[in-house]
């Protein structure tokens, strides 16, 4: 909810900024333009409408909203996750799945933004009917582009550079001849046959609605589900760990940086030989105190105050040369991770992405913390190994020269200290276990309520979202939790084994001074060089856990590295394509999803568009119309059969180059978080300022860009978040103009446009389809009626295929029953 600076929005007379935000948005429900579902369930989605609903009153919400029948066929039905974003479905199926979440709320205000805009036109008549339903004796407000969808509003509202220019009924407007009045004749201009709207429900007939929130009677064996019930699974998923690769593959992964690990190294070594050497000196000036030839006593100790400025003087370039080349080793690995992790993932074909483990929280978090934890795997690892070793060799060969006899005794402990440290880091990595996928999990989680915080707000879903993520965090924090009280004691049993090593020492040191085996000062020289070396050692134990997370982190890592992807963009072996003509052929392709394999989308298909002509995809949402447009980008390689381009086997092709020879304009637009500028231009990277306004001219979207602030230098927002979803869509429709394809997708393109942009941007789009091959994904049939030729799809197969014409005049089409179910409802076909 945006803050307004001037003026009050009221609600029964009392003003919004007064009223306790929480309960307010309570009252209300929201079906978005573009339908924010989260990567759960089906059922656990329309539960955000309403927490504490059961499985009874679920159904019933997605009855009304016509979705019951597509989720009972899947094969997990209510419990069938969606993916991040709902990329399982179909844009038709996630909108009802939003409005059976709003119809589950039973709110006293009703917000429909385009509520029916993803709809078939079966869907739509029922869908439509329902809304209609629910919204009697309730208030409601519509955002509309098809004014077919309002004409029965209690009043209509015509909005122009932010202010009310026209407001009253439809007839009243259309009187008028007004603003109104000519963007119904705009949208009667497009229309192939008249056709009369559904009149309203009586408000004698019981609502779906109503009868929804009234009937409490459930029966007793259904159980409420919980949020735990519906977090996604496990199970099915495929893992990303792998074995962890040797030092050796770190070392030529980071071959360019050998140089600065040697220089690093060099400073490692005199750090490293440090300790024990100030150790010894620190213990000579002691030992001094006592001698008894006390004339020297200044003598000695004027000497060695002056060897410890020398040497304070020179640690300085020392720990430089240490911490700046190893620093630069680590960050220059750092960064060639990423780069290398970051392509690797953009390798993989769009399978891969399906899976759970894969979403974007997953992959951000493994981009942001698992390169970093390489560094710590080798960078820290190969410091710290080479500081300890300097240390303990100049330890052990000043220690030997002192007294042999103590340092033996010393040495001959070390298997306990050594045998304690191991133990210890076992215990680390055994018990502190591989988080990576819950906290993943939990990232992933954020970064969608994130992403959908309108979605999140508008359903009071705040408390909810943060049990979830809690939940996520559950199993890491018990575990932490062992982790820390098994990991202290088995620190405590190496502290036990030191302390006992040190008294034994100790004991011994007495015995040959007793014996007159040793003096005192060689005797005190030597135990506090092992004493000083064995906690500068101790102390480099505290990088153990980075050591050890940096060691899992790895297989992560590497399973990416190593990953050969199923498409790969870049084959060697591939066909590079120079030229397309654009002749689009589909031989006995049979397709199931990867993540669905239990349902057949197509079976058999045999479809095919000549070169330069157009081909218009319809069919009831689910049927398969944007999976069509998937295997011709080849997103997805079919189960069995072929996709031909030019009568080459897409396979064959090389698919970077191919895909330059393809523009795509999607149902929901995908804009990155940078200006309108760098968007469009992503079309054509060495387009000039002149042909990206050019492209966006041609999609009626010069002229919005021009009155932002910055002009095409405006930030979009993450997702585009700062542009309407019809401005979105006309940025996205620039772009494709931009790259001057061969062969043209449209799925839904201007689905989100008002009447106006609409009228202009088809007419863009149909001289840009002038001469290519284009494939046309509508459920608004007068999209298509141009077209050369129509293929509607019905159960996995081409049930008809013909002109507009020919499939009108044909008896008993279903392409006709179509149209007519359009007409009937009131659109424009």
């Amino acid at each position: 909810m945006h803050k307004f600076s001037l003026g009050k929005i009221l609600l029964d007379g009392h003003d919004l900024k007064d009223l306790q935000l929480k309960w307010l948005r309570e009252q209300m429900g929201l079906v978005s333009q573009e339908p924010a579902l989260f990567a759960t369930t089906i059922a656990a989605n329309i539960l955000f409408g309403k927490e504490d609903a059961d499985m009874n009153q679920i159904i019933k919400a997605a009855k009304v909203a016509n979705a019951h029948s597509f989720i009972d066929g899947l094969p997990d039905g209510y419990q069938t996750q969606v993916g991040e974003g709902g990329t399982q479905l179909s844009g038709g199926q996630k909108q009802r799945i939003a409005i059976a979440r709003a119809v589950l709320r039973n709110p006293k205000i009703l917000l429909l933004d385009e509520a029916t805009s993803a709809l078939d036109a079966e869907s739509e008549l029922i869908v439509q009917k329902a809304l209609e339903n629910i919204m009697s004796n309730r208030t409601t407000i519509v955002v509309a582009h098809r004014l077919s969808t309002i004409r029965n509003v209690d009043s209509i509202v015509v909005l122009k550079n932010g202010q009310v220019v026209e407001s009253g009924t439809h007839l009243e407007l259309m009187s008028k001849n007004g603003e109104y009045a000519s963007l119904v004749s705009l949208q009667a201009s497009q229309i192939l046959t008249s056709s009369s709207s559904i009149s309203r429900s009586g408000s004698s007939k019981h609502s779906s609605f109503r009868e929804l929130s009234d009937n409490q009677n459930y029966e007793e064996d259904l159980k409420s589900i919980s949020i735990r019930e519906l977090q996604p699974s496990d199970q099915g998923l495929s893992s990303n760990t792998a074995s962890i690769p040797s030092i050796l593959d770190l070392l030529k992964l980071n071959a360019p940086e050998w140089p600065y690990a040697i220089l690093g190294s060099v400073g490692a070594v005199l750090a490293g030989m440090e300790a024990p050497l100030f150790a010894f000196g620190i213990t000579h000036i002691l030992t001094a105190f006592y001698s008894p030839n006390g004339s020297k006593i200044k003598e000695e100790v004027d000497r060695m105050a002056l060897i410890f400025v020398g040497v304070a003087a020179i640690t300085i370039p020392i720990y430089l040369l240490l911490h700046y080349f190893y620093t630069l080793m680590g960050e220059r690995l750092t960064a060639r991770v990423r780069l290398l992790m970051f392509s690797a993932i953009l390798q993989n074909e769009v399978a891969w992405f399906d899976l759970d483990e894969n979403s974007t929280g997953s992959l951000t978090a493994m981009l942001a913390a698992d390169a970093t934890l390489v560094r710590s795997a080798l960078a820290d690892r190969l410091s710290t190994i080479v500081q300890n070793v300097a240390l303990t060799v100049t330890a052990f060969a000043i220690a030997f020269t002192l007294s042999w006899k103590l340092t033996s005794v010393v040495v001959a402990c070390l298997p306990l200290l050594i045998g304690a440290s191991i133990t210890e880091q076992l215990f680390l990595k055994g018990f502190g276990g591989d988080y990576s996928h819950s906290y993943s999990r939990a990232t992933s989680l954020a970064g969608e309520a994130i992403a959908n915080i309108r979605t999140v707000a508008a359903f009071g879903a705040e408390d909810r979202i943060s049990l979830q993520f809690a939940s996520e965090l559950n199993k890491p924090n018990k575990q932490s939790f062992l982790r820390g009280h098994i990991s202290g004691f088995g620190y405590g049993i190496t502290q036990l084994f030191a302390f006992c090593s040190y008294a034994l020492g100790l004991w011994y040191a007495s015995i040959l001074i007793k014996q007159k085996e040793s003096n005192f000062g060689d005797i005190m020289k030597s135990f506090m060089i092992l004493i000083i070396t064995a906690l500068a050692i101790a102390e480099t134990l505290a990088l153990t856990p980075e050591i050890v997370r940096g060691s899992q982190a790895l297989g992560s890592v590497f399973s990416i590295l190593r990953r050969k992807t199923a498409i790969n963009p870049n084959d060697p072996n591939s066909k590079m394509v120079t030229d397309v003509k654009g002749e689009i052929e589909f031989k006995n392709v049979s397709f199931k999803y990867p993540m669905r394999p239990d349902i057949t989308i197509f079976q058999n298909l045999n479809l095919k568009v000549s070169a330069g002509k157009s081909l218009a995809v319809v069919g009831q949402s689910g049927s398969g119309k944007s999976t069509v447009i998937s295997l011709v980008m080849r997103f997805y390689d079919p189960t069995s059969g072929s996709v031909m381009i030019d009568e080459c086997d897409i396979k064959s092709l090389n698919l970077r180059s191919l895909r330059t020879r393809i523009g795509l304009v999607q149902q929901e637009p995908a804009l990155f978080s940078t200006t309108v500028y760098e968007n469009i231009k992503y079309g054509k990277e060495e387009a000039s300022e002149i042909e990206v306004m050019k492209a966006a001219k041609a999609a009626n979207a010069h002229e919005f860009i021009s009155r932002m602030g910055e002009g095409y230098r405006t930030e979009v927002g993450g997702r585009g978040v700062q542009l309407s979803g019809g401005q979105k869509q006309r940025v996205a429709i620039a772009r494709a103009i931009l790259k001057d394809p061969s062969i043209l997708l449209l799925d839904e393109a201007t689905s989100a446009l008002d009447t106006v942009s609409e009228r202009l941007v088809q007419e863009a789009l149909d001289k840009l389809m002038e001469g290519r091959t284009t494939i046309l994904v509508a459920h608004r049939l007068s999209t298509v009626c141009n077209a050369d030729s129509i293929a509607v799809l019905q159960q996995g197969k081409v049930a008809e295929i013909g002109s507009h014409e020919r499939l009108i005049a044909k008896p008993g089409s279903i392409y006709k029953q179509l149209v007519s179910l359009q007409q009937e409802n009131g659109c424009d076909c």
